[in-house]
């Protein structure tokens, strides 16, 4: 049995058109790798899109992807992630599940008060695959903790799971504030657990619990993603072994400055100086700033001329990042960085237990403030008004806290 697992592709997450394309062009060069390699089936454990309606344009050029796998023989199994899943139960991923372009694992039925998920049969090898979808905010844990996984661990034969959601036994110390869930949520005996939703490359395995697998992003989706992994890629599980497939069509270049007790036009100066005399050709240039600047204003650095020299030096992007960088002449405004969950978890944390309601305690509160973002993110259904939506919204918001509206 071969297979690639992949995640998090997030595709037309990037707002800027060239990084949008290249991230694409990751997600085509992982699949074409696949077919070379001539897997039985690929994995998409969550993320696939980075909404669950996402533009026409990526929509299109998804579907073409995912016709030369049929074409090819290669199922591909999927499940929803964070990102790509909506409450209205309506994504994109149905229309390519009806398309028979992809298979959702994530079946099931309450039996006796518990979730029991169904197995999907590999034709070709028999592998049986099933998993769980992700949520924002955690909500996925009430599914696992009311998980039938002792209906699960009796089935004999091959078996994977899929699931989208962050482990703490495998969370990284710069994601420790990141919400997680204990492995042990998760049935043992698997040959295979097909991760997602954390963007790191991890293969582990621990007492019961075998290739517990996450394969990061096919391509960073973040400055901060691009300066940790600075590549993408996925993984391939070839008769027992697991080897990650690292993908690097661009490559990453990291800039760092310290610019204490320097003015705009020193700073101008030192990042010309570093760039002088060298090619950048196809590579995205990262420029991260830090320190106190003695006088003037950030903005006060030129980058537009820095820019212009690196893309006459053939730079394919340039991203810049000063929020460690400030300046005596102004109050310094402290923000944070890193990934996303982290920095809502941290405001959240700042803010919870400022209003007092009564018979709410820290931990509903959080639970009702997870609902309430994940509602606030939830789309737009097909067909659906502005004004439609916003009503529903709104409704639905009363409905959670109780309240007519």
């Amino acid at each position: 049995m071969k297979f690639a697992h992949m995640a998090d592709c997030h595709l037309g997450g990037w707002r800027h058109p060239k990084m949008r394309e290249l991230s694409f062009k990751y997600f085509e060069e992982a699949i074409s790798r696949s077919i070379k390699k001539n897997v039985d089936f690929i994995l998409i454990s969550g993320d696939l899109f980075n909404t669950s309606l996402p533009g026409v344009d990526i929509l299109k050029a998804t579907v073409k992807k995912l016709k030369e796998l049929r074409n090819n023989g290669i199922p591909v199994y999927i499940i929803a992630g964070s990102h790509d899943y909506s409450p209205s139960g309506k994504t994109m991923l149905d229309v390519l599940e009806e398309a028979e372009l992809v298979k959702n694992v994530f079946v099931g039925k309450v039996v006796d008060g518990k979730l029991r998920l169904d197995f999907t049969i590999d034709e070709k090898t028999g592998a049986k695959i099933t998993g769980m979808l992700g949520k924002r905010g955690m909500l996925e844990r009430t599914y696992y903790e009311d998980l039938d996984k002792e209906f699960l661990e009796k089935e004999e034969g091959i078996k994977i799971f899929m699931f989208h959601t962050a482990l703490t036994e495998l969370k990284p110390k710069s994601l420790e504030k990141m919400s997680s869930s204990p492995v042990s949520l998760l049935p043992v005996g698997f040959e295979y657990y097909a991760g997602g939703h954390v963007h790191i490359v991890e293969n582990k395995t621990m007492l019961g619990y075998k290739n517990v697998v996450y394969p990061g992003p096919t391509f960073p989706n973040t400055f901060y993603e691009l300066e940790e992994l600075g590549r993408g890629g996925f993984f391939i599980y070839d008769e027992g072994n697991v080897n990650f497939e690292e993908i690097n069509l661009c490559v990453v270049k990291n800039l760092k400055f310290v610019v204490d007790g320097k003015i705009p036009e020193e700073v101008t100066q030192n990042i010309m100086d570093e760039i002088e005399g060298k090619t950048f050709f196809n590579n995205i240039i990262l420029i991260r700033i830090a320190g106190i600047l003695s006088s003037g204003k950030v903005s006060d650095i030129d980058f537009n001329r820095i820019y212009h020299n690196l893309y006459e030096r053939n730079a394919y992007f340039i991203m810049r990042n000063t929020v460690k960088l400030s300046s005596k002449d102004f109050e310094e405004m402290v923000v944070k960085e890193g990934p996303q969950q982290d920095i809502e978890k941290d405001i959240i944390d700042d803010h919870i237990g400022q209003i007092d309601v009564k018979n709410w305690d820290k931990e509903k509160e959080l639970d009702m403030i997870n609902k309430m973002m994940t509602l606030l993110n939830s789309s737009k259904q097909d067909g659906e008004k502005v004004y439609e939506y916003e009503d529903r919204i709104v409704k639905d918001l009363g409905k959670l806290l109780d309240v007519d509206v």
